[in-house]
């Protein structure tokens, strides 16, 4: 079975799709909201299949970001190679290493997402894990003085969590699943 390439256009479609209706549209991330509204979001696919090529895309895009403030943060879509959950988590491992090696630790942070994201000790059918799903596996380039910034201004931010949790399973399974499904038959 031959599977047909992925249109770039699609992918991000999808991803805005899903940045709209449930990063936000959920209040996954309280501080998502204004960024897209201010269109300060880069959304870069890449089609790396492998890990080197893969971090080599990464460190490009911590190189963009430092000569273009104007944009706020990269979601990094990768569409080909890393379709299994646990071998992705070997990418998070390596880029969060490069970060670090390349001098960007307390400059960038990462936050993943997967189509099968399952947190550790959780069930994979559990309604919480779609607080990282997405439709594509992605890195998620974060400036961290942003970052403090927003949660200097958020009431008991560590809270967050908890409650992205509680509204998973308030929500249940099936009907995130329908919202990430409808992501990814979004033509933006």
């Amino acid at each position: 079975m031959t599977t047909q390439p992925i249109e770039p256009n699609n992918a991000i479609a999808a991803t805005q799709a899903w940045v709209q209706s449930v990063v936000v549209g959920l209040n996954f991330c309280p501080f998502a909201a204004k960024e897209v509204a201010s269109k300060r979001i880069r959304y870069h696919l890449s089609n790396a299949q492998d890990l080197e090529s893969s971090l080599e895309t990464l460190a490009a895009e911590c190189e963009l970001l430092d000569q273009h403030p104007e944009t706020e943060t990269t979601l990094l879509i990768f569409t080909e190679g890393f379709d299994e959950f646990y071998p992705f988590l070997d990418l998070v491992d390596l880029a969060n290493q490069l970060i670090e090696k390349q001098g960007y630790e307390g400059i960038y942070q990462l936050a993943s997402f997967h189509p099968n994201y399952c947190f550790a000790d959780v069930q994979s059918d559990d309604p919480s894990n779609y607080t990282n799903r997405s439709p594509y596996p992605m890195l998620h380039i974060i400036r961290e003085e942003s970052l403090e910034r927003a949660l200097e201004k958020t009431s008991n931010p560590e809270k967050i969590p908890e409650r992205n949790i509680q509204l998973a399973r308030q929500l249940g399974e099936e009907k995130l699943k329908q919202l990430l499904d409808a992501c990814s038959h979004s033509e933006l």
